[in-house]
């Protein structure tokens, strides 16, 4: 027999949008839709009788509002929700009221403009709900991994040409599921001494500025989006923009950074793999990879790339771990050097920092 597929309710006031989620998730082997309600009320009346998988959830309904249900609904039942909606597609800060009320991630609705945009549309919208559903459920269950695309399209692999020296440290971290409060915690706790730090986080486009502003508001060291040219500094963290992919450039000694258009890689853009590789290229042995919480492997190559060239790398634990994948494939690659609870990652970082510097002294 196989395995049972994850039981899905979509909650959305738009029969169109219902149905267009309905096609996308029964187009994916491991998914199925339950039912269908369009508003809070309905979806809550179907609670009752079954309890889903996930719940996708729209975010503005007649008679009740989605965040306001998805806090009742964590406070009296907690169930993996994914919110999908256009509100938090216009910059506002839906995205971090759906994450801070418990949501396991946030989504754009199915982008019906073409067929390419369809496409890439439904790929993260499955992977949203299929994270989701393994959400701090089993965290050993594994998912196999589909066809995607590697870094190799859009950054070729490095070839043995020597590259120009460099002292200045920089720390490259990648996460997607549950990587959002997981880098509040790490960027949180570090230093305005920080070393310069790039980040990937699994995110569409349009939800990337406000999340970044809303860690600056938090931490010491300076984080913004990403912007092509930009300089990496130190006491500074870049987030790549979401739907483009974000490498680490160099210009004699200085770090830079390069935004620009691409493929999916491993199903995502931006990609944790293209900014590792781009890392491992131009820092080497001055770099310190991190890879947290998300579902699949985005980031394992990348980041074995990154300590075959010299560089320290970390890796996120199980038990800390809302979703156990990407680590665990990075360690399962040989990429990982140490592995650290969240909370003591930002001590890690440290202690890879000085420790890489006193060796390049030495």
């Amino acid at each position: 027999m196989g395995k049972a597929k994850k039981r899905v309710l979509i909650v959305d006031d738009s029969a169109v949008v219902r149905q267009t989620l309905s096609d996308i998730i029964s187009r994916h082997p491991g998914l199925e839709v339950m039912a269908t309600a369009n508003d809070p009320f309905q979806a809550a009346e179907r609670l009752r009788r079954e309890i889903p998988d996930v719940i996708v959830l729209d975010v503005e309904m007649p008679r009740m509002d989605g965040i306001t249900f998805l806090r009742r609904l964590m406070a009296q039942r907690p169930l993996p929700v994914v919110i999908c909606s256009t509100l938090v597609g216009e910059g506002s800060r839906t995205f971090l009221a759906a994450l801070e009320a418990g949501a396991v991630d946030v989504i754009l609705k199915p982008n019906l403009a073409t067929r390419k945009f369809l496409e890439e549309s439904s790929i993260r919208i499955q992977d949203a709900i299929l994270a989701a559903a393994h959400a701090r459920l089993d965290r050993r269950r594994q998912i196999p991994n589909e066809a995607k695309l590697t870094a190799d399209a859009v950054l070729p692999p490095a070839g043995r040409t020597a590259m120009a020296q460099t002292t200045l440290k920089v720390v490259a971290i990648g996460a997607s599921t549950g990587g959002t409060e997981a880098l509040r915690v790490v960027l949180e706790a570090l230093p305005p001494t920080a070393p310069p730090i790039v980040v990937v986080q699994h995110m569409p486009e349009a939800f990337t500025a406000n999340f970044a502003r809303r860690l600056d508001e938090l931490c010491q060291i300076t984080v913004k989006e990403a912007r092509d040219g930009d300089s990496v500094l130190p006491g500074h963290a870049l987030i790549a923009p979401g739907g483009k992919h974000m490498l680490l450039t160099r210009s004699g000694a200085n770090y830079r950074i390069e935004v620009k258009e691409g493929p999916l890689v491993n199903r995502h853009r931006p990609s944790v793999d293209v900014l590792f590789r781009s890392v491992s290229r131009v820092a080497g042995a001055n770099a310190i990879g991190v890879i947290m919480t998300g579902m699949g492997d985005d980031g394992a190559r990348g980041l074995k790339e990154m300590r075959d060239r010299g560089a320290r790398t970390i890796g996120q634990d199980e038990a800390t771990s809302v979703v156990y994948g990407m680590p665990a494939e990075a360690k399962k690659h040989g990429a990982v050097e140490t592995e650290a609870a969240l909370t003591a990652i930002p001590e890690a970082i440290m202690r890879a920092v000085n420790h890489a510097a006193s060796r390049i002294k030495a």
